[in-house]
């Protein structure tokens, strides 16, 4: 590794099993050194068959055959390695990039479970976390190293193995005058804070809940399949918020765990979504209002996450990710912070290739030996090289 401009690739794979989002960087330096300029960016969707057995096998359960086997695991594992390979090429074609010139691949892969907190196993405190897409399969179609399973070596430091986004988030967006909140609302919603003018150790991240996650899984629903997602906050924006039913909400006791701390699918995935449509018919609540209030549990998780526990009073708050599209639940998460509330756009940054991005940046800096773990994110017990490398 020199400090030449070098073209490289990230994958990313989120809980909302959306597909596949693939950036085109040129990229260079390392450390608060780095420059990254992107060049392009794709998200190639899922087919369903793949989108509805990556839900069953991530679902968190133990029933191998609602739930995926071990079979079935292997084969989604090289499966997606053979997907994330495909967007790789599909993105270097339209970014008129030969795929020769790659010069290194960063994939999070899909996690397909995460428990960063002890459990009882076999007589033992197990903690875990597995995330899939086969990297030996990117680096065999594109001929590079690719670096990939990052989560799984902050976990074995003590870690909660996410979120790894803030690391790459000080290094590109630190302010030396203001306090920023950056909130990325993918399928869970996550956090970084970062004080102005702050040193890597005095940042701090994790994640505030749900994200889109559960307004997704609603629309699903309530659509009979039809919609997959809130476009821009228009159901949610024929309804309005229960208390009642927000206040049952927010009494998950998540939300008062100081930081670090993660959840996921396990906690917000089908079981939760259905005791929160039991509850809402209980409620008489129609769609609409079921929805706006499951948006209004998202910024409600976000104020609180900002309230309790930022270091001091934020300046802004940057939205990424596909809720930053969702302008009632901008709106919402402004009315309940008090805040103002900008998008990545209006900083001259892309919402949707923000975490695809980090990933490439987490490889270059693992490709150079250097840790790129934010202690104040994960929790561990001091930093570490995250990543293994595939040749």
């Amino acid at each position: 590794m020199t400090d030449n401009k070098v073209y490289a690739i990230g994958l990313m794979s989120g809980t909302s099993v959306d597909g596949i989002d693939a950036v085109l960087v040129e990229i260079s330096g390392c450390g608060t050194n780095t420059s990254v300029r992107e060049i392009d960016f794709i998200t190639v969707p899922y087919p369903d068959s793949v989108r509805k057995r990556l839900f069953a096998i991530a679902g968190g359960g133990s029933n191998c055959s609602t739930n995926g086997s071990t079979q079935e695991i292997s084969r989604m594992n090289f499966l997606l390695g053979k997907l994330f390979a495909d967007a790789s090429e599909t993105l270097c074609k339209k970014a008129g990039v030969p795929t020769e010139k790659i010069a290194f691949v960063g994939s999070h892969g899909h996690t397909v479970y995460h428990e960063p907190n002890p459990v009882s196993y076999c007589g033992y405190g197990v903690s875990s976390t597995l995330q899939i897409g086969e990297a030996s399969v990117i680096a065999e179609r594109l001929g590079c190293p690719v670096v990939s399973d990052f989560r799984v070596r902050d976990v074995a430091a003590g870690g909660q193995g996410a979120p790894l986004v803030p690391y790459t988030e000080y290094l590109l967006y630190s302010d030396p005058e203001k306090n920023i909140a950056l909130q990325n609302i993918g399928g869970i919603g996550n956090v970084t804070l970062i004080p102005a003018g702050a040193k890597l150790e005095e940042i701090t991240a994790f994640d505030t809940g749900p994200g889109n996650m559960v307004i997704d899984a609603l629309m699903a629903h309530f659509t009979h399949g039809e919609k997959t997602y809130d476009d821009n906050g228009n159901f949610a924006a024929a309804g309005s918020a229960s208390k009642e039913l927000l206040g049952w909400l927010m009494k998950n006791p998540y939300f008062v765990l100081r930081p670090p701390k993660t959840t996921g699918r396990e906690e917000y995935g089908a079981a939760f979504v259905a005791k929160l449509i039991s509850k809402a018919e209980e409620l008489g609540l129609c769609p609409a209002d079921t929805v706006r209030t499951a948006t209004a549990f998202t910024a409600e998780t976000i104020a609180v996450a900002i309230r309790e526990f930022a270091p001091c009073k934020i300046d802004r708050i940057i939205a990424g990710g596909g809720g930053s599209k969702n302008q009632v639940l901008l709106q919402e998460i402004s009315l309940r912070t008090g805040i103002q509330v900008l998008t990545n756009e209006d900083v001259g940054r892309n919402s949707d290739s923000k975490e695809a991005v980090a990933f490439a940046v987490l490889a270059n800096e693992r490709l150079r030996g250097i840790e790129n773990t934010a202690l104040g994110a994960t929790g561990a017990r001091h930093r570490v090289v995250m990543g293994k490398i595939s040749i």
